[in-house]
């Protein structure tokens, strides 16, 4: 195949790749969508059910296996394993992609099983670990202690779920990986309402997640099958696997650093007042609720996309196709900031106080709202550039960043803790990960040279813009008549204006929605 010849079919895949970005990411928006809403619903019930100390030791307890399973299952694992894998679907065939996804799995439950019992065995050293300052409340160490011990082997239900996700993604089946994790949201509102019932312990919520991780499993089943990925794991170890691990070491290192972020922050809330570890918590739910209806799921559906484009030396393409994934998240993280840094008072009150959460839980929640909402435009920033550098084969470079943005967190929430509590964490987080996205777009421009800076400025500068105007009429109604008018206020003037400045995301976006309802009649 001649230059040209090549050129036209790679342009010709990345047109197409980004014909159905939208749609896939549409599809993984709305399984994280229907999640999201079940863990509102879960927290809300969390907030009102139980008192600050009892959830400030669910949150530490059920952050631990969830940090871990994010590094040895959705982080490095996934991350690792799809570009192999969809490099083995472009240049093999599907036979060999199976056998290689058999011996991964194989790996992946020795690896899981040993993590989970070496997590029950040491749950009394990772609670030190990330709630030392738990120590000078006896029985609060000793609560979040059996917490952590129940509900660890929780990571291996989610290791195999997420490795089953990593398959079903990179053959482009995105619907059941998307909506099975509603599966634990559900399982945990059925722990709190026989809690509620039978005036049961905290402790029933960690039965609830172990129940939801099996969960996941199960509901997954059917479609793996179908793709035959269902089949026994091997444990044979050759040179695909290991060719994984290889990528899967600077991996973990990397994502582990950003997890040491999550430590520190743990361990900074323990040394503050009751209630800390549980403001911050319900401010980052309340912030991981945009980010994965679309962001998240524009990142987990452009890593297939990506790495298909950089197996076939297409960097063109992958760069274009990077801007455009990013543009569209843009579209969604800054109106999101925007609307959560106008009025957080307000979105808290509507959604939590009832229960046990009263007004001073909704102020020191908003607090801290403030400062990770501010962030999430850098969070979805970051969130679309790694998955370039991994399809690139590029592990390295995220390690470094992530160690600077490490260095950054520590820095800055040993100057604000004092001042400000838990709100000076939050503003620790958010400062740096606007370190870490800065870090990861000038080490993309040097990798893939021109990142289309232009046209991304055109796009975040209309949204920019609408999002103000949205602002003013979402805080104006929102003192006049509530969270929720001012909810809809701020939505419905976004809207207006984006039509008004015609950008095309939202045309896109529409005309997908209207694809998919389209289908459905």
């Amino acid at each position: 195949m001649t230059d040209t010849a090549a050129a036209a079919t790679h342009a010709e895949q990345g047109r197409e790749e980004r014909g159905k970005l939208v749609a896939r990411a549409g599809v993984v928006g709305a399984g994280t969508l229907a999640s999201r809403i079940l863990g509102l619903g879960r927290d809300v019930a969390l907030a009102a059910i139980f008192d600050t100390n009892a959830t400030d030791a669910w949150w530490v307890a059920f952050t631990i296996p969830n940090s871990l399973r994010s590094l040895l299952a959705e982080g490095a694992v996934t991350s690792a394993v799809v570009p192999v894998l969809s490099e083995k679907l472009a240049n093999d065939d599907d036979e060999a992609a199976k056998r290689f996804f058999a011996r991964v799995r194989g790996t992946s439950l020795l690896a899981l099983l040993v993590v989970s019992v070496l997590g029950v065995v040491f749950a009394r050293q990772l609670t030190e670990l990330f709630a030392g300052g738990f120590e000078a409340r006896p029985e609060q160490f000793e609560r979040t202690v059996d917490l952590t011990r129940v509900v660890f082997p929780y990571i291996f239900f989610m290791g195999t779920a997420a490795l089953g996700m990593a398959a079903l993604n990179a053959n482009r089946r995105f619907a059941v990986a998307a909506f099975a994790p509603g599966l634990l949201n559900v399982a945990l509102l059925v722990a709190m309402v026989a809690a509620a019932l039978a005036h049961g312990p905290v402790l029933w919520l960690a039965y609830g997640a172990l129940a939801g991780g099996a969960l996941q499993v199960i509901a997954q089943w059917p479609a793996l099958r179908r793709i035959g990925y269902g089949g026994w794991p091997s444990f044979t170890m050759d040179d695909d696997v290991k060719k994984v691990l290889r990528r899967i070491a600077p991996l973990t290192f990397g994502i582990g650093i950003y997890y040491i972020d999550i430590v520190v922050c743990r361990r900074f809330l323990s040394e503050l007042p009751p209630g800390s570890q549980s403001y911050f918590s319900w401010a980052m739910r309340l912030c991981d609720f945009p980010q994965g209806i679309f962001v998240m799921a524009l990142s987990t559906a452009a890593l297939p996309s990506l790495s298909t484009l950089a197996a076939k030396g297409a960097k063109d393409e992958l760069a274009t196709t990077w801007a455009h994934g990013l543009g569209l998240a843009m579209f969604v993280a800054i109106p999101a900031s925007a609307a959560l840094v106008a009025m957080p008072d307000a979105i808290v009150a509507t959604l939590f106080q009832r229960g046990h959460f009263d007004e001073t839980s909704v102020h020191e929640t908003a607090r801290a709202l403030v400062w990770q909402g501010g962030a999430i435009w850098t969070v979805a920033a970051v969130r679309q550039t790694v998955p370039a550098f991994y399809a690139l084969g590029d592990t390295r470079t995220p390690v470094v960043v992530s160690a600077l943005d490490l260095t950054a967190l520590v820095v800055l929430a040993l100057i604000l803790r004092g001042p400000m509590g838990h709100a000076g964490v939050s503003a620790a987080v958010a400062g740096s990960s606007t370190v870490q996205m800065i870090l990861l777009l000038v080490f993309l421009r040097r990798r893939m040279g021109a990142l289309r800076g232009w046209d991304l400025a055109r796009s975040a500068s209309r949204t920019l813009a609408a999002s103000v105007v949205a602002s003013v009429a979402g805080w104006g109604a929102a003192t006049l008549a509530g969270g929720i008018a001012g909810m809809v206020a701020f939505a419905g003037v976004f809207l207006l204006a984006a039509w008004g400045m015609r950008a095309p995301e939202l045309t896109e976006i529409w005309t997908a929605v209207r694809r998919r309802l389209g289908r459905k009649r």
